[in-house]
């Protein structure tokens, strides 16, 4: 083999996987399409009006779903929902009955806490109403910028990109964005200067089924991914 032909088979190999504008809409599609008939997240289902939540229960079922399990998190924010669904009606149950309503969510003590707080503050700070700006919603106890995006996005129809784990997992994965360990706030900024607006709220519900069925943490799924001839597999050590 010549140099130049060398050459040329870097140059092709580099490209392997590349992401670029146009393959982002193609990427998103194919994940929609494979994911279609699976059951959505509870807040992604939210979105789609399924649930019917105002935007303090979706702010408070957010705050429940903190590091447990998508249905625990449901199963547990319906129970509550049953006796209070607004700020003045959370105050009104007595701390140890919160509590161990949120038990099985795991940090029950602290995400008690938290929905307590961020209550009294939408009543003094709010008029009852859960504030409808990033900037409002980041004053909240507990609320940080995912929980902030996923209420603007679902409850407020707003283009934000709601970053969890799963997002910024597969968006570094992909090599979409190159930004490092949990470096949520970054990967977000990334990629809405890639992300056709179109997407913002989708991407999501889109990649947390695609994180927790495929992409999984340790040892993805590679060889059964729909989108693995598009990824550039950042990071990725071993996969099955």
């Amino acid at each position: 083999m010549g140099k130049n032909a060398k050459i040329l088979k870097i140059t092709i190999n580099s490209k392997k996987g590349m992401n670029n504008k146009k393959q982002i809409p193609k990427i998103l599609e194919t994940l929609k399409k494979f994911q279609r008939g699976t059951r959505k997240t509870n807040l992604n289902r939210e979105a789609k009006e399924e649930q019917n939540y105002t935007p303090y229960q979706t702010l408070i079922s957010c705050l429940i779903s903190l590091r447990v399990k998508d249905e625990a998190s449901e199963k547990i924010s319906k129970e509550l929902f049953k006796i209070a669904k607004t700020p003045e009606e959370i105050l009104k149950i007595p701390r140890k009955k919160l509590e161990k309503i949120l038990f099985s969510s795991g940090y029950y003590k602290n995400k008690a806490k938290a929905i307590r707080k961020a209550s009294s503050q939408i009543i003094k700070e709010y008029n009852g109403f859960v504030p409808h700006t990033k900037e409002e919603l980041l004053t909240l106890y507990g609320v940080g910028p995912k929980t902030a995006n996923i209420v603007l996005a679902f409850s407020f129809n707003q283009h934000v990109i709601p970053v969890d784990t799963n997002v910024h997992r597969v968006s570094n994965r992909l090599g979409w964005v190159k930004t490092g360990k949990l470096k949520f706030e970054k990967t977000e900024k990334e990629l809405e200067k890639i992300l056709p607006k179109k997407y913002w709220r989708e991407i999501n519900g889109i990649f947390i089924l695609h994180g927790k069925k495929i992409c999984v943490p340790i040892s993805p799924f590679c060889s059964t991914c729909p989108i693995r001839e598009f990824c550039k597999r950042g990071g990725v050590k071993k996969s099955r």
